[in-house]
Formats: C-alpha cells, sequence, structure tokens
C-alpha cells in the first residue's frame, strides 16, 4: 500500500512524502524476540528512508520504503571513488513512552560539513531532523524499552552517478536505516585497554580526518587488528607532530590531578557530538576544559608524576569508557586510580539519564521524534 504524506512542518524544498509499508514486516512475536536480544548493529527495523539528489533536480523524490538491498550500477561512483559519509546517532524510548534523540541537528550540522568536505551535496537540517521522524512515524514499535537500549540511527549519504571519472557525482542517494542495540556494556562499564599505532595513521594535515567517511574508518581497521593481537579493545593514533588525535572510533579526554579535562584539538579530529556534551557537563560541575593540542609525551610524563590521574574515551555508542592502559612497542601507561574512572562513569550517568528522559534537560538537547 503506498500513502502520500505531507511534511508535518513545511521544508524549504516542499517535499512531499511517500511511504510505502513492508508487506514482508516482521510479526510482533519476531520483532520481541530481537529485542530481547539486539546486540549491536546486528538486526534492521522494517524500513528505511530514501532521498534522492541531482545536480539539475536537487532534493527530491523522498520515501519511506522497505528495508532491503540498495540496487547500484557496476559503474557508481561510490564503488570507485568512495565518495560517502554518515552518521550515528540513537533514538531512545522514555519511561512515558515518548521517542526522542539527542542533539540531532548537531548531527546534521556535522553531515553537512562532511558533505562539503567530500563533495557531495549538503542536506538541509530540517529534511535531515524530518527523514527521522518519517522512520520513526512507521518503525516506532522497533524502539526498544529495556534499561540502556536505543535504536541505533544511521543516516547516509553516497555518489550513485554511474561513470568512471574523476569528479564529484551528480547524482547522490541519502539514506537512513536503523537497527536496535542492546546495552553496549551488559556486563558494566569496564576500563579498556588502548594499542598506540605508530606505523599507521587515522588521517593527515589536508585529509579527511574531520569527515565522517568510511574511508577514515577503512585505514583504521588494520592497526584496530593490531590491537587485538596487543590484548585491546582500541587503538589510538597520532598525527605526524607526535600529538594525540583519536581512538579508531573515539575521542579521548585526560584528566588533571586538579580536575581539568584536557582533550586533543586538531582540524584533522572528528568533532565529537558526545564529547562536547560531556565537556559541558563537566563545565557545568566547575572542571577546567582544555581542548589543546597534547603531545605523547605530555601524557606518559604527566602519568608519572601523578599531575595526569586518568583517562577516558567517548562515543555515541559506547558513550564513555575509563582507560585502563595505554600500550605502546616500548613503553605502558597505567591508569588504575579511582577517582578519574569515577568522575568518567559519573559524567556517562548524567549524560545517559539526559538521553532517557531521567534528568533534567537543561541545555535543550532533545528532540521528540514521534510527535
Amino acid at each position: 500500500m503506498t500513502i502520500n504524506l505531507p511534511l508535518q512542518a513545511p521544508s524549504a524544498a516542499g517535499l512531499i512524502w511517500q511511504v510505502t509499508r513492508n508487506e514482508q514486516a516482521k510479526t510482533p512475536a519476531e520483532r520481541d524476540a530481537v529485542l530481547a536480544d539486539p546486540g549491536f548493529g546486528n538486526h534492521f527495523t522494517d524500513h528505511m528512508v530514501d532521498i534522492c539528489w541531482s545536480e539539475k533536480g536537487g532534493w527530491h523524490r523522498p520515501r519511506v520504503s522497505p528495508y532491503g538491498p540498495i540496487s547500484l550500477d557496476p559503474a557508481a561512483a561510490v564503488l570507485h571513488y568512495a565518495q560517502e559519509i554518515f552518521e550515528g546517532m540513537k533514538a531512545y524510548r522514555h519511561a512515558d513512552g515518548s521517542i526522542h534523540t539527542f542533539r540531532p541537528f548537531e548531527n546534521a550540522a556535522r553531515m553537512q560539513r562532511s558533505a562539503r568536505r567530500m563533495a557531495l551535496p549538503e542536506l538541509p537540517s530540517e529534511i535531515f531532523i524530518e527523514s527521522l521522524k518519517q522512520l520513526i512515524a512507521v518503525d516506532a514499535d522497533w524502539v526498544p524499552s529495556a534499561p540502556e537500549t536505543s535504536l541505533y540511527l544511521r543516516p547516509f549519504m553516497f555518489a550513485k552517478e554511474a561513470f568512471l571519472g574523476v569528479r564529484p557525482a551528480k547524482k547522490v542517494a541519502y539514506y537512513v536505516i536503523a537497527s536496535p542495540a542492546g546495552a553496549y556494556f551488559p556486563g558494566g562499564v569496564e576500563p579498556v585497554n588502548i594499542w598506540l599505532s605508530t606505523d599507521y595513521a587515522r588521517a593527515g594535515k589536508g585529509g579527511t580526518g574531520a569527515a565522517k567517511t568510511g574511508g577514515n574508518y577503512a585505514s583504521s581497521l588494520l592497526p584496530q587488528a593490531e590491537a587485538y593481537e596487543q590484548g585491546c579493545q582500541q587503538v589510538a593514533f597520532l598525527d605526524d607532530a607526535g600529538n594525540l588525535e583519536e581512538l579508531g572510533g573515539m575521542n579521548i579526554v585526560l584528566v588533571k590531578r586538579d580536575g581539568t579535562l584536557v582533550t586533543p584539538e586538531s582540524p584533522s579530529i572528528l568533532e565529537g557530538i558526545t564529547r562536547d556534551s560531556i565537556l559541558q557537563l563537566a563545565t557545568d560541575r566547575g572542571h577546567a576544559v582544555e581542548r589543546r593540542a597534547i603531545a605523547l609525551d605530555e601524557w606518559r610524563s604527566g602519568a608519572e608524576s601523578g599531575e595526569i590521574v586518568g583517562a577516558f574515551a567517548c562515543g555515541t555508542a559506547a558513550v564513555v569508557v575509563p582507560i585502563g592502559r595505554l600500550l605502546g612497542t616500548d613503553f605502558e601507561i597505567v591508569h588504575a586510580g579511582a577517582a578519574a574512572s569515577e568522575l568518567a562513569l559519573s559524567l556517562r550517568q548524567e549524560l545517559t539519564d539526559i538521553q532517557y528522559g531521567r534528568a533534567e534537560d537543561r541545555h535543550g538537547w532533545l528532540t521528540r521524534l514521534d510527535a
């Protein structure tokens, strides 16, 4: 069945949405079985969003369609020139049954910055937000209600024009898919070990490090495998000057003895929305926050002197996790003190309480998706 639905609010592009229900949608019993143990990124909802863009037509034909394979010409530009970006965010079910997401306008703005860097069209923020609402309108039952669970939302955009030539594509596709997510740490949040990669770089000066594009993550997979071999859960990267950048998929924050939080600042680091939110909550508590270049030697000497008492990583999936050890080929930094871990976990609790509606949203970070 196909139903034409107008936007709930006028769009700058004047788009009219077409909704096609999935006749093969999972039954309530099948869906409940998935939600009972969703894992992370293993299962997907019944529908997806699809919006087209062309050089001549702009953004057009917004649709909610049954989730399924995407048909691409073998010459599609994304397959040859990696012109692709994505975002990651979550939808949370509150105690009253309502569904909210966290700082989506920041995700929309970051996707626009990524698009600019990757020579893709910038999706207007109002269309980005509306795409999330349209998907939730048909797949709201997929948002789990168990503690610390959520619906992971993955907006992404890629060049679909069929041509073999090095230039920006003139036809682009934007999609949103969703995947129910269980508690990232079902056994509780434990400190992680980080492997410092010195043979590989995540990004370089003038590169795509600040864009959320698949190639950045592809380049981290080999050193991530190296980290696993060293008994570590994540890999950390340095820039060409020996300064800290970020992990394979998370930002880094150091904790000083006086409570100051220090995080790397670099044009080749992805601007983390979770990190910014955590640092805002820390500022609200009276902690000083420094965003600047951090040499690896500063972390090492600070840990030895006791000036740096701990560190944590943060990102959408895990939210916040303390760093127990940083390992390199010829050194090791161990953070065994409880104070820094307690601060990290306290900030994590405060942030998730806001996301799940258990605490006041005093910064106006939440956007309701089901209304």
